[in-house]
């Protein structure tokens, strides 16, 4: 039985990777969906099999375990699955102080952000090597250019992601493959609660952007072979005039939040 090309989507149960996912499907790939919610997984793949005529692949996975790229990789050795098309985009939010994320929650952003999306790569890219075929999108984040506190696990290991992307791009380049890293900023997910953020308003302003309208660009970009994307204009003056922003001012104003205030108390 001869292996079918698909793509491999991450954290694709809901927002961009489920975008992402619908936006292949409609150019005809048949899709492997990986996620910890199996719930999720489940309503995405009916959501995806009502619109398209692909075959759709369910693996349940918490990705942020060590041994996880091995399991998906293995998984599509043992059904007969080659990955054409890899995208990394699962991904958490961890707002707070380093300190009080706790050892289980700081490994298991390491490990979601980094270790797992390096690992496929490597896992899948000597399978695409070998056939001088291959696309990887791997989901980074507007964050990358910010050192920021509060988000002190999520900026840097985003970081990690834009940087090895780049570094494989031109590694994998002669072989025919297609790397791209796309930086999304503030999208309209589940990640924000609706009943504290204005999601109509943020969309309106272009402070924040559909899922859709994400996976577009960054599907585009990939078989484009573009080395970046950075949907919409704003995110765009966002990557270029952030990281221009003293450190000691933000300095300055982390010291008057809440979350500062709040982390001093816990202490004693």
């Amino acid at each position: 039985m001869a292996k079918k090309s698909i793509a491999l989507v991450t954290g694709a149960s809901s927002g961009i990777g489920l975008a992402i996912a619908k936006a292949l499907a409609q150019r005809s790939y048949d899709l492997l969906l990986i996620s910890n919610d199996e719930m999720g997984l489940a309503e995405a793949a009916i959501a995806i099999k009502t619109k398209y005529a692909v075959e759709i692949h369910l693996l349940f996975m918490d990705l942020s375990q060590q041994d996880a790229a091995k399991k998906i990789f293995e998984f599509c050795i043992e059904q007969q699955l080659e990955v054409e098309v890899l995208v990394n985009n699962a991904g958490i939010l961890l707002f707070g102080e380093f300190a009080a994320a706790g050892i289980e929650k700081t490994e298991r952003i390491l490990n979601l952000h980094m270790h797992t999306p390096a690992l496929l790569c490597a896992y899948f890219s000597k399978a695409m090597m070998r056939k001088k075929k291959g696309f990887i999108l791997n989901i980074s984040s507007i964050s990358a250019v910010m050192p920021y506190p509060s988000i002190s696990l999520y900026g840097p290991t985003k970081t990690f992601l834009r940087y090895f992307t780049r570094a494989i791009r031109t590694e994998l380049a002669p072989y025919g493959i297609h790397v791209c890293c796309a930086m999304p900023g503030a999208t309209a997910t589940a990640l924000y609660d609706p009943k504290k953020v204005n999601l109509r308003l943020a969309m309106q302003l272009g402070v924040m952007k559909t899922s859709e309208f994400v996976a577009e660009k960054t599907v585009n970009a990939m078989f484009n072979n573009k080395a970046v994307v950075i949907p919409g204009l704003m995110n765009k003056l966002v990557v270029l005039l952030f990281p221009l922003i003293p450190h000691v001012l933000l300095g300055l104003i982390y010291r008057n939040t809440s979350i500062f205030k709040k982390g001093k108390e816990s202490l004693g």
